[in-house]
């Protein structure tokens, strides 16, 4: 996780630099990085099968329902800290729930990120704010979890893909 948050890191420093005149560097690119990995996460999550979803590669891996279940709060922790709101109130997915179910609380997942991320600005971003384990963490930090966590998500789904035999949203052409 640390390499993929210090990738996040760069990427959101690069952006902040190319886009020197941005009011909100950060919040703006959260926004901007949103709508493609929203994409292709659903996606790689709709072309799993039903069946598939109690898959795991090996014993120590989670199913690729658990994963699902872990996109999806992920997505209301991190953006309901990033923007400094409350979580949705929101039945909690099960790993076991049917792949539809799965599906649409994975889309509100994002749809409540793309709330909240819409109406977010940098001003906040230094308060600190209780993540794991009651560690207190900035704004900042979670923000970059966030961009990581979409990435690392979206990878896992697509590798859970390919060892099933189905190509990737992301690899198609």
């Amino acid at each position: 996780m640390r390499s993929v948050s210090l990738v996040a890191a760069l990427v959101l420093i690069a952006v902040t630099i190319g886009n020197a005149q941005t009011k909100n560097p950060v919040s703006s690119a959260l926004r901007d990085v949103l709508p493609g990995r929203q994409k292709n996460t659903v996606a790689a999550v709709e072309a799993m099968p039903a069946d598939k979803f109690s898959y795991k590669p090996t014993a120590d891996q989670m199913t690729f329902g658990h994963l699902v279940t872990h996109i999806i709060e992920s997505n209301n922790l991190f953006c309901s800290k990033v923007a400094a709101v409350p979580e949705p109130k929101v039945e909690e997915a099960k790993e076991s729930d049917a792949k539809d179910k799965l599906v649409a609380s994975l889309k509100a997942s994002f749809d409540f990120c793309s709330d909240t991320l819409s109406k977010m600005d940098d001003s906040k971003l230094g308060e600190m704010t209780e993540a794991f384990g009651g560690q207190q963490v900035s704004r900042a930090r979670i923000a970059l979890g966030l961009a990581g966590s979409w990435a690392d998500h979206y990878g896992m789904a697509a590798m859970y893909l390919r060892l099933n035999g189905i190509t990737p949203p992301s690899a198609k052409k």
